[in-house]
């Protein structure tokens, strides 16, 4: 489709492939860059539209990064369900399908400080109702596999394990001028935790001291 022709469209699957197209581009740039570096005329020039088109579909470049992170929660739950059906413990279902979801973490990273900021009341809420109904579904499986925790002890362990995953990402995952300032001087790089080990560990503690806490 024509730039011109992506413009115009006007019936309902048209538009929806323009939202699907912006979101790819917004995907790619932030997966390149890190989300918080991606500007609306930078997924814009991508996807070949002015901004003003652009904003006919998302007000803001948050809106198009929170759903996005939305998208990261269904994800999230549907990996831990798959590792969870094929025998895997809670603890390292719930650390390692973080790990491999990168964008996710670095939208987690930026969600409370960024993404809903500037937004509209219904980008919040439909990005609020996906974000805890994933909670509560992830909750269930947690305490499906670990029958000893609550239903409460189990939302506190997921949500947990997004918090950890969203403060530890930026800082495992460093810019490229602290990564050559780590390589001069490898003392400073020892303070770096490594992402993996760090969630399942404290994961781990969490979910063995949750009943002890009752």
């Amino acid at each position: 489709m024509s730039s011109q022709e992506f413009a115009r469209a006007r019936r309902p699957e048209q538009k929806q492939q323009r939202r699907d197209t912006i979101l790819a581009a917004a995907r790619g740039l932030a997966l390149e860059q890190g989300a918080n570096r991606v500007t609306l005329g930078s997924v814009a020039e991508v996807v070949g539209l002015a901004k003003s088109n652009v904003i006919r579909y998302f007000s803001t470049r948050e809106e198009i990064f929170l759903v996005l992170a939305a998208e990261g929660w269904q994800q999230w739950r549907d990996a831990v369900s798959e590792r969870l059906e094929a025998g895997d413990d809670v603890v390292g279902a719930l650390a390692g399908t973080l790990v491999e979801l990168p964008l996710f973490c670095d939208l987690l990273s930026v969600t409370a400080t960024v993404l809903e900021h500037n937004i509209s009341l219904e980008a919040a809420r439909t990005f609020k109702h996906t974000a805890l109904g994933t909670v509560h579904a992830l909750a269930a499986q947690v305490c499906r596999s670990l029958p000893g925790l609550t239903e409460d002890e189990g939302r506190d362990l997921v949500t947990t394990a997004a918090a950890l995953a969203g403060m530890l990402y930026p800082v495992a995952t460093p810019p490229p001028v602290l990564i050559e300032l780590y390589a001069q001087e490898p003392e400073l790089d020892a303070a770096r935790p490594p992402l993996l080990p760090t969630l399942h560990r404290t994961l781990a503690g969490l979910a063995a001291g949750l009943p002890a806490l009752r």
